[in-house]
């Protein structure tokens, strides 16, 4: 079957998933070269099984309120491909989760997690409940309900999951616990955890860091350097602040943060006190970014979003599909030299070819934001080990990941003839490594 009539399959068996039809159409205009020199692939039918998820679960999660009312949310798993380790994806909370959406996110992280050169497949969890606003005892009541099924379709050796959007240290930690009163046992099955009780360092940072990590080694290779670099960053949640941070380290001057409801412009640089401002605001009141720009007297744009101000780099960190085709045609205009994508699938196709067009560098979402991930796999290695390694260890070794990464899809990219196109690279070289597992383990 072509590619074409997979997609086509795709979007025909999996009605209104657009994110879904979205990731799997981008992959698949990129891996033509390479099922073209691996002949095997298509006589296994590799494409039509990879896009076919392994496991599909869907449940109800019933919990009350602080006023006693009850309230049913729907909950979602999908295992999607195991062929190179456990699955392993996060968990996300928030209103906009659907079946869709969870495909789209667990297809990313197939090739995601074979970039990192770890032992992950792929895998992402989730559920429509909304936990803005929600009292610690409601969320706590809301995750031990959905740890009430996720647990019998989890485990360290069958699927690990993490935090993601809505998700983070306190909720992983209300469903770490019922997961270990429902089983008895204490064993890594999540990542993302506290380091008091088996976490690793570095994990909050992990995903920010190695965004900035890729986005450096992708400007040395072209022979400039994110010290002195203006920087817009979307975003202010944990991929925004950490990617601020290791910004600031590394010389870089941060102009923009943003959330749902607006944008602020600092153009001296949100950097010292300001930023732990932010991570105050963010961590702590979990406040709105507005505030920022009421203590610091900068500009802020309700409704707006950083990709018309200027800057030299933009890292997109908040949410797939941020970046639309004017968006990205601002970013031209504005000279912008190098783009680092930190959340999942931040730019519409329309975006991706204003990039090509304009030759902007391009770190793929598939590679810039795998830090997160390459930490889980180090967590889940030290809980295998029972150790716990240093800060400076694991960064350390994120940093090693993240070069690494950027090397594979920059060699690859060159190998099958686009050299430079890291979005090409990252797509092959992660389909690779699987679809020649999957051949290997026969018709599973």
């Amino acid at each position: 079957m072509s590619l074409d009539k997979v997609y086509e399959e795709v979007v025909d068996r999996n009605p209104g998933e657009e994110e879904f039809h979205q990731a799997v159409k981008e992959v698949l205009e990129s891996i033509e070269p390479a099922m073209e020199k691996h002949p095997e692939f298509a006589d296994a039918k590799i494409v039509e099984r990879l896009v076919e998820p392994e496991r599909q679960i869907i449940f109800r999660v019933p919990w009350k309120d602080d006023d006693g009312e009850v309230h049913v949310n729907r909950g979602f798993r999908v295992q999607f491909n195991s062929a190179i380790g456990p699955y392993k994806g996060g968990i996300r909370f928030h209103p906009s989760v659907y079946i869709g959406i969870i495909k789209f996110l667990g297809f990313e992280q197939i090739f995601k997690n074979s970039l990192t050169g770890l032992a992950m497949g792929g895998g992402k969890g989730g559920s429509d409940f909304d936990p803005k606003g929600k009292s610690d005892d409601e969320i706590m009541r809301f995750c031990k309900s959905f740890m009430n099924e996720l647990y019998r379709h989890i485990g360290p050796d069958t699927d690990v999951p993490a935090g993601d959007i809505g998700v983070g240290g306190r909720e992983i930690g209300y469903m770490y616990g019922q997961y270990k009163k429902l089983k008895n046992r204490f064993e890594g099955v999540f990542t993302g955890k506290s380091p008091e009780w088996g976490g690793s360092l570095v994990r909050p940072e992990a995903t920010g860091y190695g965004l900035v990590y890729i986005t450096q080694e992708m400007l040395n290779h072209a022979n400039e350097d994110l010290k002195g670099k203006e920087v817009l960053i979307s975003g202010s949640g944990n991929v925004a602040q950490y990617a601020l941070e290791k910004c600031n380290e590394l010389g870089a001057k941060v102009v923009t943060l943003s959330d749902s409801d607006g944008v602020i412009y600092d153009p001296e640089g949100i950097d010292g006190e300001k930023k732990d401002y932010v991570f105050k605001l963010k961590q702590e009141r979990r406040g709105r970014i507005r505030e920022y720009a009421e203590e610091y007297d900068v500009e802020y744009v309700e409704g707006g979003n950083p990709w018309g101000f200027n800057a030299d780099i933009a890292l997109p960190s908040a949410t797939q599909n941020e970046i639309e085709q004017e968006d990205a045609e601002k970013l031209a205009a504005n000279d912008v030299i190098a783009l680092g994508e930190g959340a999942n699938m931040p730019s519409t196709p329309g975006a991706m070819k204003v990039y090509k067009e304009n030759d902007i560098l391009v770190a793929p979402a598939k590679a810039a934001n795998a830090g997160g991930v390459s930490v889980s796999g180090l967590e889940m290695a030290q809980n295998s080990q029972r150790e716990s390694w240093s800060f400076e260890k694991v960064d350390n070794r994120l940093q090693e990941i993240m070069q690494n990464i950027h090397e594979t899809c920059y060699e690859t990219s060159k190998k099958y003839g686009d050299e430079g196109n890291l979005m090409l690279g990252a797509n092959i070289a992660g389909f690779v490594k699987v679809a020649k597992a999957m051949l290997d383990q026969g018709l599973v």
